[in-house]
C-alpha cells in the first residue's frame, strides 16, 4: 500500500509542478514499499540520492516559475526548499555512515513534510500564478 496518493486537493494547477509532485510521491513510496518488505536498506541510498537529486530540480524549475512572476513570498519559500534538502541530505549522510536506517520516522518526515508544503506553501503561490496567467 502506498504511503503518499496523488489526489486533486494537492494539484496546483500548475500541470508541470504536479506532474514533478508525483514523481516526488513516487519516491518516497518507493522507499516505504521497500521498508514495508524490509529491504529498506537496500534500496535507501539510491531512493535518497534520487530525491535529493529530483527534489533540487523540482525545487530550481518552481522558484524559476516564482521567479519569473514576481511572487513576493519567493525567499521564504526558498528557505523551506533548501531546509528540506539539508535535512534529506542530513539523512543520506547519516544512512550511509550507518547512524541511522529507513524507519518510521524519516518516512513520517518524508510524508508529512511533502504533504503539508503542497497543501500549504504551494497551494499559496498556485492562486497567486493563476491570477499572473
Amino acid at each position: 500500500m502506498a504511503l503518499m496518493t496523488w489526489e486533486d486537493s494537492y494539484s496546483v494547477h500548475v500541470p508541470m509542478i504536479d506532474e514533478q509532485h508525483k514523481r516526488l510521491f513516487a519516491l518516497v513510496n518507493q522507499l516505504h514499499e521497500a521498508m514495508s518488505k524490509g529491504k529498506a536498506n537496500d534500496v535507501m541510498s539510491r531512493v535518497l540520492g534520487e530525491l535529493v537529486s529530483y527534489t533540487k530540480t523540482h525545487f530550481a524549475a518552481e522558484e524559476k516559475l516564482l521567479q519569473s512572476k514576481n511572487y513576493p513570498d519567493l525567499k521564504a519559500h526558498q528557505a523551506q526548499h533548501q531546509k528540506f534538502v539539508e535535512k534529506v541530505e542530513l539523512f543520506q549522510k547519516e544512512f550511509a555512515g550507518g547512524k541511522i536506517t529507513v524507519s518510521g520516522e524519516v518516512m513520517n518526515f518524508l510524508r508529512d513534510w511533502l504533504s503539508g508544503h503542497i497543501l500549504k506553501t504551494d497551494k499559496r503561490y498556485s492562486e497567486f500564478v493563476a491570477a499572473k496567467n
